[in-house]
């Protein structure tokens, strides 16, 4: 019997290292026989452990992968309504060469100028949440005015933590408020606090520079500063009708996994519930046939007592006996008990008329109410359509050539280019590439060096745009390129047959 092996291994790329960023790779290995796949993440050079294959530390990117995965979709979570993930905006832009919010803290902290050097364990960005009440949100949305309501935020968070450390800000409209997760890099200036306080008690002994720059979210995250946050964020949204929190309220922050636990716990119940009130109605109606059957069964006896009886009393009257009495006296008894048994039934049926009805009445409550936010959500998402194909109409009226980028847009992440590289394309600006390119017409991929790209109307018709590199139109371009596998195959096969044959 032979025996198996398998392993995992995770490592950087250290190859493709790019503003001291490297993408995190995998290679799984099975029986001898090695896989290697990208992990879609990336991490900067100095803080992956070589010998341990893993993130050094507390850093961001070590703890912080969750956030980061739910923040961009890379994963979807149950409560988002996919239809509408593109609805989602990343209102802060990138600076060029960065790909996303983990390369946007990075580069933020390595051109900040830090002269004191930074530790693995150190807090290097504060996720912040903002947002509204669900009605006081919807309400902002249905005035049109949540264009505006996210400028007031950004302008805010400049304000408050400086632009330059706002770097990223992303709006999620495919769940069921809208909110900004804002990621905020706490780089700071002057005197820690923990100086300042030595200085106060005479305890310095040594002087630093005053206006140094530096990384510190102990800084930014004091309970005074903390209180005036929510202060200044109140009133920079007093304008949309929001309002600031109770002071000093004693309520308390749910997180999403007891948020969801709660939610589950009451489906269950309610379930529960439903399977409760179903199994007594069977229960009930099993007992309404038994004592169908009972009652049956009594009026029959009741009959055979009374027949008895009159039998009885006829033969006492022709013999003068004394038993007739005692038998008159046991058929008014047997009477008596069989009305008291018929009253008792009669009130079991009406018990469990209540009961069905009760039943009936909790059903049709479930089910009406489950049919209502079913139509809430269904006119939700017709009126969401409905203004997504006017802005669409509008957009092709206003700007002839918006259909012609959209088209381009997928016509360049086909070939290959990246969502951010696609982006910078359909701005009209240029990209310098080099890489495989996949040509649909041929089917396969061909290899450029340094090349550059760039998005142009297309020569043959002003009205529709083409993808160039270095100034050719792409498709002439894998034309050549195939011409030239073709003849360089042809060159090779060519020898082969000419050299066939019989030797004599």
């Amino acid at each position: 019997m032979t025996r198996s092996t398998f392993r995992v291994l995770f490592y950087a790329n250290g190859s493709k290292e790019k503003n001291g960023i490297v993408p995190i790779m995998g290679r799984v290995t099975i029986n001898g026989t090695v896989a290697q796949f990208s992990c879609k993440r990336s991490i900067a050079k100095e803080l992956w452990d070589a010998k341990g294959n893993r993130a050094k530390g507390k850093s961001l990117e070590a703890r912080d992968t969750g956030a980061s995965d739910h923040i961009e979709r890379k994963t979807m979570p149950k409560n988002a309504d996919p239809t509408r993930t593109h609805l989602n905006r990343e209102l802060v832009q990138f600076p060029d060469g960065v790909a996303d919010r983990t390369e946007a803290i990075s580069h933020r902290i390595r051109t900040a100028d830090i002269r004191r050097k930074i530790t693995p364990d150190q807090v290097r960005a504060i996720r912040i949440v903002l947002s509204g009440t669900h009605e006081d949100m919807v309400r902002v949305q249905d005035e049109g005015r949540l264009s505006e309501w996210c400028d007031g935020n950004l302008q805010w968070l400049h304000r408050t933590f400086g632009r330059e450390n706002t770097v990223s800000a992303v709006l999620h409209m495919d769940e069921h408020t809208p909110h900004i997760h804002a990621t905020v890099v706490p780089i700071v200036t002057g005197e820690r606090r923990k100086a300042k306080k030595k200085q106060a008690d005479s305890k310095r002994t040594y002087r630093k520079k005053a206006n140094a720059v530096r990384l510190c979210a102990d800084d930014l995250l004091t309970r005074e500063r903390l209180v005036a946050y929510h202060d200044s964020y109140a009133e920079a949204m007093a304008k949309y009708g929001l309002n600031r929190g109770i002071r000093g309220s004693e309520a308390r922050h749910t997180t999403t996994a007891q948020y969801y636990r709660d939610l589950k716990r009451q489906t269950g119940e309610l379930e529960a519930n439903v399977q409760q009130l179903q199994t007594e109605r069977q229960q009930a109606k099993q007992e309404l046939d038994e004592v169908k059957k009972e009652i049956k069964s009594e009026k029959l006896e009741a009959a055979k007592t009374e027949a008895k009886a009159a039998l009885v009393a006829k033969v006492g009257s022709l013999l003068g006996s004394g038993r007739l009495k005692e038998l008159e006296a046991d058929n008014r008894t047997l009477q008596g008990e069989v009305a008291a048994r018929d009253e008792s039934i009669e009130l079991l049926q009406k018990q469990m008329e209540r009961q069905q009805e009760e039943h009936s009445r909790q059903l049709m409550e479930l089910q009406a109410k489950h049919r209502r936010e079913m139509a809430d959500k269904e006119a939700a998402h017709q009126e969401e359509v409905s203004f997504l194909k006017s802005i669409i109409q509008k957009a092709k009226k206003w700007f002839p050539l918006f259909q012609e980028l959209v088209y381009m847009e997928k016509f360049c992440l086909k070939v290959g280019f990246n969502e951010r590289q696609t982006a910078t394309l359909i701005s009209g600006k240029p990209l310098f590439y080099e890489g495989e390119l996949y040509s649909e017409e041929h089917r396969r991929k061909f290899t450029t060096e340094e090349a550059g790209f760039q998005v142009v109307k297309d020569p043959k018709d002003k009205s529709k745009l083409a993808l160039a590199i270095n100034g050719q139109v792409i498709g002439e371009w894998f034309k050549e390129q195939f011409g030239r596998l073709f003849s360089s195959v042809k060159r090779t096969v060519e020898p082969l047959r000419r050299g066939k044959g019989m030797g004599l």
